[in-house]
């Protein structure tokens, strides 16, 4: 039952829980901006996103059978550091207007991922009701 939930969804089903947990990564580097040391983080979503839908591994194990050791231990392999950012004095690599750029363009992807989802429930329910 599931595949058929998230076949009629589309890549959506996948790309909602990645889109916030990306706003989540930026939202921890805007309220770090001012902690020395702090390194600022993205997800590759696009790689996460193609491992989600089972069309690139990237080199990942999978768990076949339950006496596999589950890998990560709860870390996103795809949670990176962002690279080519000049550190500031104290080390950290957070830059505010280039953060709160990312989380609007972020939360405008996952608000019209949110949209296309809730247009094919309704029309689900539509269906289901005949209303």
């Amino acid at each position: 039952m599931p595949n058929l939930i998230s076949d009629y969804l589309g890549v959506h089903a996948q790309a909602m829980p990645l889109r916030e947990q990306r706003m989540k990564l930026i939202a921890s580097n805007l309220s770090n901006a001012d902690t020395p040391g702090y390194k600022a983080q993205d997800l590759d979503f696009d790689a996460a996103l193609r491992h989600a839908q089972g069309l690139d591994a990237n080199g990942l194990m999978k768990t076949t059978n339950e006496q596999h050791f589950a890998i990560g231990g709860g870390l996103n392999p795809f949670q990176i550091a962002k690279d080519g950012v000049q550190p500031s004095i104290d080390g950290n690599t957070v830059d505010p207007d280039a953060e709160r750029a990312a989380y609007g363009r972020a939360a405008l992807e996952y608000r019209a991922s949110l949209s296309f989802v809730e247009s094919k429930v309704r029309s689900m329910l539509t269906a289901i009701t005949g209303q």
